[in-house]
């Protein structure tokens, strides 16, 4: 049977936050064994989730947000290892698109994450110790397989609507064709139906560093007492490049000089650009787990819809779902091309889709930030959805 385990109150920790995090948490049993795409299951394993605004009585006003690859369940509150706010606040809270005064918003860690689902650095019931690579390879239809099992048990039948960018935009589109029946309205930002080559080659750059590294041992590296920073930083900073664009990097670093007047002629941080990616990536390793990098990214390397059902618009087939597809014209790791792929089999399906390509400049996490015209179109969709859905519109608009 599931069992809710109350919000811990004790200082967070990241090795803590894995097991027992400070959010909300369901724990299943190993009666309710979790079955994965691989073949195996898991079981007992728990899910943590975080939600914002309340359900109403007939239970039609719940949002769930996906998060993407290094996101969490915080997407509109503190994160309690960081301290930083939620990481899509612009979008979620009072008077905002997502609008927690209206809707009652659910966001989860995902299956193999690392700040209290199960995954890699979870503790394996058998051994007592953490799972490493002995933790079965999951997918995102898995990550949306448990979260299925949240709303289950949270007693909500379809969702009003399911939104996330990049791998929750993955997520999103895989709730609609598995669960069409559960979505009335899914909005799915800077993604695609299936991982380029492209993509896969970059994750398994990051994947690399981190293996390179001699304090992974194996992915044994708890037991050792050691961590792969320098590996794990590495993949961070290879990954965040493809986040951004050229136009973005040039504008915010060029070519200018980290804290200095010339060249050293030597291999410290000389650029601005070096210095930044050497911060993004030693903040990071400080709350996240080098194992969880390896499954995540992997699950985003097997998602692929048309292999799943045949051909991509019989992953839609008969859908009611209605759709708003967005992407971003500086977006070169899921390009616009990817985004009109999805919304060509949409159309074959017939279905409900609107599609905006933004004009922005910042990037594949444009969809992060504060970029006005992806607020108004989501705003303008979530009131069209709402109306049609019987539940009251977003608030706080212009």
């Amino acid at each position: 049977m599931a069992v809710e385990i109350p919000e811990s109150d004790a200082s967070p920790d990241p090795l803590l936050e894995v097991n027992s995090p400070t959010s909300k948490c369901v724990r299943f049993g190993a009666d309710e064994a979790l079955p994965l795409d691989s073949g195996s299951e898991i079981g007992p394993w728990q899910i943590a989730y975080e939600t914002y605004g309340t359900l109403n009585a007939d239970k039609s006003n719940a949002v769930l947000v996906c998060h993407a690859l290094t996101g969490d369940q915080y997407v509109a509150s503190t994160n309690p290892i960081t301290g930083k706010p939620g990481w899509w606040s612009l979008m979620v809270g009072p008077g905002k698109p997502i609008d927690t005064d209206k809707y009652f918003v659910i966001c989860s860690n995902v299956l193999g994450g690392c700040l209290g689902t199960t995954g890699p650095a979870s503790i394996n019931p058998e051994t007592g110790k953490p799972y490493g690579l002995a933790m079965p390879v999951v997918t995102i239809r898995d990550m949306v397989r448990a979260q299925a099992r949240l709303i289950d048990h949270l007693g909500i039948d379809t969702l009003f609507a399911v939104a996330g960018g990049s791998m929750g935009g993955m997520q999103v589109l895989q709730w609609a064709a598995s669960f069409p029946e559960r979505v009335f309205s899914a909005i799915p930002i800077a993604a695609g139906a299936r991982h380029s080559s492209q993509n896969i080659a970059f994750h398994e750059v990051g994947r690399q560093a981190i293996m390179a590294d001699p304090d992974w041992v194996g992915g044994d590296y708890f037991s050792k007492g050691v961590r792969p920073t320098k590996g794990l930083a590495v993949a961070r900073m290879a990954a965040h490049i493809t986040y951004m664009s050229d136009e973005s990097l040039h504008r915010k670093f060029g070519r200018n000089l980290q804290e200095r007047d010339s060249l050293t002629f030597g291999f410290d941080a000389d650029f601005q650009i070096e210095s930044y990616l050497r911060h993004q990536g030693m903040t990071f390793v400080d709350r996240f787990d080098a194992n969880s990098y390896l499954y995540v990214t992997r699950a985003m390397d097997y998602f692929d819809l048309a292999k799943e059902f045949g051909t991509l618009s019989k992953a839609f087939k008969n859908t009611k779902t209605r759709f708003c597809i967005m992407s971003f014209t500086s977006d070169w790791l899921f390009p616009t091309s990817e985004s009109r792929a999805v919304v060509k089999a949409l159309n074959a399906a017939a279905a409900n889709v609107s599609f905006v390509e933004v004009e922005s400049d910042r990037g594949h996490d444009a969809f992060l930030l504060n970029v006005p015209e992806m607020f108004s179109t989501i705003r303008g969709f979530v009131t069209g959805a709402a109306a049609a859905r019987g539940i009251p519109a977003p608030g706080g608009g212009d």
